[in-house]
């Protein structure tokens, strides 16, 4: 049997937040925890005991109230703690002293470190600042802004006095800012006056004027100097700078933590990044996310206190929001902004060196980029304090395992997490107790019932299919905005098997009780009528140093569905018959005849979504010659175009 590519050590399991826990369930609940599966079955059998647990162990600030769940039964219906009472804010700010809260990096041009005192007498004055321009409990407030310690400030000041936030990255055009807070209507938008990337100044004034126009529910427009030190705000309706905005006034300052809110609290507004539509507009409660993420970051990560978490993510990713929590777990949060690749894929190994990072969270395309790169972090930097890398956003292949592991670190925790938007967390993720094995997520998540449903919604091990959840968990939407009798929010889930979250991931428990998943499954190949997923072919494409990247579609063909690979390579590198062989020989000679796709076809860019997943719906819709109706999800919407209408596709 082929060994694990890591264990951890006696050591590290015996000081490990996870081991303490199981203690403590045992000690409260007088039962048996041998190992990880013990914990996850008492997790699921007895959902009531197991999240009380967490509550405890997290040490969330508030009152539980008498019930856990209220109509356990129903998904969706279900609720949790519904008696109970938090605040958000001062959960995550529950530290006062003068170490690193935050310690920021933008692109190298501009950096500063928040201590946990400053940042909480910033947000104090952030939320006073908001009541003072009239915002109360349920109005939203918008944010249009870099990855920087302001936007943590302005969202934990929404939550402070019980507003809900929603965020966008600077890179969006006007258009999809308008297809997301048009739907929410903000009160106030917090905004940088630009932002840096790949070296280059970005000024966002004249879009930010573009949307404030556009949004007649915008009575406060609050501008962040970023680029410039005295922007000039005259074009937009309603600014003043942060300083002005969060200077003192007359009216008293809010007390974090002064008023608490029921459990299930509207927290964030966050929003599918789908190219078919509008945006859906996902709304999650302060509990259920405070709670989710307390669960995955000490006992899925295994975060301390005093420990320095990073996340390569933008504020219109939900990895963002992920990471914001970890300051509930007493962590110093690490920030960067800006291009990864800037100036070379050393960057934010740099980073890791010079704040003493111990979680790095970043994206399977990432370490593919720098294994692409030929960089060998391993032998260029000290990494010593490293001890959790976590990847998500596309499955990280088993060679991209390999790679962490021979030419990152040796003896780190590899956690490929994935989950979403949807759920603002993780259905399946990492265990600091248990081994790393090559290609393989390691555990289903505590608390989570996942389970892989064939078509007829059965059960099934070893084999592929659906990836469901049949119980109900804490993170789930609170709903959709402006969803009356939440019709959109059911027929998003639970359509397809009444009663059982279906999330649209295709996968693949495997003898270790992990999971393999080969990618969404409403880009599932169907050649043949056989399924196949396409991080099958990626995993064996990518492997050939001629490609950068590639995108893999099903196009329909004679009456069935034909196999199309787009392919980037290599600047100098041309698609030719030999190249051509090569790939259709490696797939073919490593998954099956199935497999291998009629046509191969050279691109020069790879259309992807502003969090960095390709696009294969959008592609595959441009090449029938259907319409891509939100191209504003896309960070490089002219990359489309080379799609439509190629030759190559008409015979």
């Amino acid at each position: 049997m082929t060994p694990p590519l890591w264990s951890p050590s006696p050591e590290r399991i015996a000081h490990a937040n996870m081991t303490r826990f199981m203690r403590q369930v045992e000690d409260a609940w007088t039962v048996e925890i041998a190992d990880y599966a013990a914990l996850h079955r008492f997790s699921i059998d007895r959902p009531q005991d197991f999240w009380r647990s967490m509550w405890n162990f997290g040490g969330i600030i508030g009152d539980q109230g008498g019930r856990v769940i209220e109509r356990p039964g129903e998904m969706p219906g279900a609720r949790f703690f519904p008696d109970g009472r938090i605040n958000f804010a001062e959960n995550l700010l529950r530290r006062d002293d003068s170490e690193p809260a935050i310690i920021f990096n933008g692109e190298g041009r501009r950096h500063r470190t928040v201590t946990f005192a400053e940042l909480r007498r910033e947000v104090t004055a952030f939320a006073s600042a908001l009541r003072r321009a009239g915002v109360q409990r349920g109005d939203r407030v918008g944010g249009y802004l870099p990855n920087m310690p302001e936007a943590i400030v302005a969202a934990l000041g929404a939550a402070a006095i019980g507003a809900v936030w929603s965020s966008c990255s600077p890179d969006f055009g006007v258009q999809g800012v308008l297809d997301r807070f048009g739907q929410i209507e903000p009160r106030v938008i917090v905004a940088a006056d630009g932002y840096f990337y790949a070296g280059k100044v970005h000024d966002c004034l004249a879009r930010l004027a573009d949307v404030v126009r556009a949004l007649p529910s915008v009575t406060r427009t609050v501008v962040v100097p970023y680029i410039d030190d005295a922007p000039v705000l005259e074009r937009v309706r309603g600014s003043i700078l942060w300083r002005e905005f969060t200077g003192a006034g007359s009216a008293p300052e809010v007390g974090i933590g002064s008023e608490r809110f029921p459990f299930n609290q509207p927290l964030y507004i966050m929003y599918s990044s789908g190219t078919t539509g509008v945006p859906k507009c996902i709304v999650h409660g302060a509990g259920g996310t405070l709670i989710q993420h307390l669960k995955e970051h000490q006992l899925h990560c295994d975060i301390k206190r005093g420990d320095r978490v990073f996340y390569f993510t933008t504020c219109g990713w939900m990895m963002w929001n992920w990471l914001v929590s970890a300051l509930a777990s007493d962590a110093t949060l690490v920030l960067y902004d800006g291009s990864p690749f800037h100036p070379d894929g050393n960057v934010l190994f740099d980073v890791a060196d010079q704040t003493g990072m111990t979680l790095f969270g970043t994206s399977a395309k990432f370490i593919d980029a720098v294994a692409k790169a030929g960089l060998a972090p391993i032998g260029t930097h000290d990494l010593s304090t490293v001890r959790t890398m976590t990847s998500t956003g596309s499955p990280l292949a088993p060679e991209g395992f390999d790679f962490v592991y021979e030419r990152i670190k040796r003896d780190i925790h590899l956690a490929s997490i994935s989950g979403g938007t949807d759920i603002i967390s993780c259905f399946v993720g990492g265990n600091p107790i248990t081994p790393v094995w090559r290609g393989e997520i390691q555990a289903l998540a505590l608390g989570m019932r996942v389970d892989v449903f064939d078509d007829a919604g059965r059960s099934v091990r070893g084999q592929k299919g659906e990836l469901v959840c049949t119980l109900p968990f804490p993170s789930m939407p609170v709903g959709f905005w402006n969803d009356p009798g939440d019709r959109r929010y059911r027929a998003a889930y639970f359509e397809r098997y009444p009663g059982v979250w279906h999330h649209g991931d295709y996968v693949e428990i495997t003898e270790h009780d992990g999971m393999i998943i080969y990618g969404r499954s409403d880009a599932v190949l169907n050649p043949g009528g056989v399924r196949i997923g396409t991080a099958e072919i990626y995993r064996q494409v990518e492997q050939l140093d001629e490609i950068v990247e590639s995108l893999v579609i099903g196009q329909h063909w004679d009456n069935d569905e034909r196999v199309v690979l787009f392919v980037r390579l290599r600047d100098g590198t041309r698609l030719d018959g030999g190249l051509e062989e090569r790939i259709k020989r490696r797939i073919r000679e490593n998954t099956t005849p199935r497999h291998v796709p009629s046509r191969i076809v050279q691109v020069a860019e790879i259309p992807r979504t502003k969090s960095g997943k390709i696009v294969e719906l959008a592609v595959r819709d441009v090449v029938h010659g259907r319409e891509v109706k939100n191209r504003e999800a896309l960070a490089n919407p002219e990359a489309l175009e080379q799609f439509r209408d190629r030759p190559e596709l008409r015979n």
